[in-house]
Parts: C-alpha cells; structure tokens; sequence
C-alpha cells in the first residue's frame, strides 16, 4: 500500500507543478487553490506512505515521479526542449527511481 501512496503522491505532484504557472505568482485566486489543494495532497499522500516505506525512498520516489511527471508534461504540452540528452538525464532519474524500488525491503 505504501508504494501506491508515492505513487499517488507523485501524481499530485504532477499536477499541482503543472498548474503552478496559472496561478501567476499566487495572485489569481482559484488556480492558487487548486494548486494548493494538491500540494496538501500531495504532503499529506507522501507522509501516509511513509509508515510503511522508509521516508529516504519514499521522498526520493516521490520527487523522481513528480520530476518525471512534470517533465513530460512540459515536452508534450509546453513545447519544451526534448533533445536526446535532456531525455537521457531523465531516463537516469527513471533507472534510480526503478533501483530503489527494487532495492528496498519489504515495508516495515
């Protein structure tokens, strides 16, 4: 259950960066709303999974796929660079997140 939580976690992530630039610096209400709500869940989602995963691959989980996530986000929505070493760099963040997922223990 704890790796859904990151995953889930991550997720929110995803979404609260990528609504970030509509708040135009927290100044437009409702985009900031939203953006804050899922940066409340995406904390409270990560310290859920943090009962059960040690909080070191948990966060750094949880970072990876927020970073992946919004990322991806950018290249297919934004137009951002998508040259091949930016792409290698995040297949490195990937093999890292996959590694500590296949290294760690069982869940305490």
């Amino acid at each position: 259950m704890g790796w859904i939580l990151v995953i889930l976690a991550g997720c929110a992530e995803i979404v609260y960066a990528a609504a970030m630039p509509r708040t135009d610096g927290f100044t437009r209400l409702l985009p900031s709303l939203f953006c804050v709500f899922f940066i409340a869940m995406s904390m409270y989602l990560l310290s859920l999974a943090s009962r059960t995963l040690p909080i070191g691959t948990a966060y750094a989980v949880w970072v990876g796929i927020g970073a992946l996530g919004t990322a991806a986000y950018g290249m297919i929505m934004l137009g951002e660079d998508r040259s091949i070493g930016r792409i290698v760099c995040f297949a490195l963040i990937l093999s890292g997140i996959v590694g500590l997922k296949l290294l760690s223990g069982d869940e305490r």
